[in-house]
């Protein structure tokens, strides 16, 4: 790969800022993965466009990530073109009981701006650390509620730049699951249909929320949320605790000691570490249970080459 020649294709197409062997470690909450071949960080949506179209003129494959949580990046890394839609691409609106949102913004923070506005339906994602576009194209949930209870529409971008307008109904939410999980896209923005509420009542349910969390997660050791999915009527967490393996760990990477569905990194945890341990605790949970434990990390890259 010419580097001088893909910044100029870049820059004809209006992205000016590329970084090129970008440890992507830097960029996922497990603090784990390899570096991206090439890595830009668009501020508008015509930027985004722009990134989507050099890549395409290139021959490039692209990947589109938000501010890391939920992902497994693999110790050798991503080929091609890393697209991080987080801080740099998240204005945000309110108009009346509709809340608007570029796809980079926190969905924590939508949260509280929705609730800053006396709006109710999004407090549940007050629990839920990634982007307003990774909680559209995962369905994100938690506390009993999930994106597809209060999203109106979103705004994908195919690999033209071009931009489609899905529905609720067009996504085909299921459980941690759109349509979008299926077909390449980037979601650009999303729009909910919210309801009014009391700030205070509201309020009061997500300090409960967070006070739980932080009594039963470990929220201080870098990890990605949850691994494993809940099989219907059951608790990962408690089948892998169930199974003796709290506190089990591969190297740096360790099967939380508070809550047995977090795999932390206690310092310098590879993907590698992460996967094996995955698996042991998979395996040993259809050995003594009969269940077998389905993913809910997304897990991107290449394992690290050996030799």
């Amino acid at each position: 790969m010419n580097l001088d020649s893909v910044r100029r294709v870049f820059a004809a197409h209006g992205v000016g800022e590329v970084a090129f062997h970008e440890p992507l470690a830097k960029h996922t909450t497990w603090r784990i993965g390899g570096p991206a071949d090439v890595f830009v960080c668009p501020r508008t949506v015509e930027e985004l466009r722009g990134a989507v179209q050099a890549a395409k003129a290139l021959a490039m494959p692209w990947t589109v990530i938000g501010r890391g949580s939920n992902l497994l990046v693999l110790d050798g890394g991503i080929r091609g073109l890393v697209i991080k839609l987080a801080d740099q691409f998240a204005d945000i609106d309110v108009e009346g009981t509709r809340l608007t949102a570029l796809a980079g913004r926190s969905y924590v923070s939508a949260a509280h701006i929705a609730i800053r506005h006396h709006l109710a339906g999004l407090e549940f994602a007050t629990g839920i650390p990634g982007t307003v576009g990774g909680a559209v194209m995962m369905n994100a949930g938690a506390h009993g509620g999930e994106t597809k209870d209060v999203l109106l529409w979103a705004d994908v971008m195919d690999g033209d730049g071009d931009i489609h307008r899905y529905t609720n109904a067009d996504l085909r939410f299921g459980y941690r699951y759109s349509i979008l999980k299926d077909r390449p896209g980037i979601v650009v923005q999303a729009a909910f249909q919210l309801r009014p509420g009391d700030p205070e009542e509201l309020m009061a349910k997500v300090r409960a929320w967070s006070a739980r969390r932080n009594s039963t997660q470990p929220l201080s050791l870098p990890n990605c949320g949850s691994v494993f999915r809940n099989p219907a009527g059951m608790h990962a967490g408690r089948l892998i605790e169930e199974a003796g393996l709290k506190g089990f760990r591969r190297n740096d990477a360790q099967i939380s000691e508070k809550h047995a569905n977090f795999i932390v990194n206690l310092g310098h945890a590879t993907a590698e570490d992460v996967l094996w341990l995955m698996q042991y605790a998979r395996d040993a949970v259809w050995r003594q249970f009969g269940v077998w434990l389905e993913t809910e990390v997304r897990i991107l890259g290449e394992p690290a080459p050996r030799g």
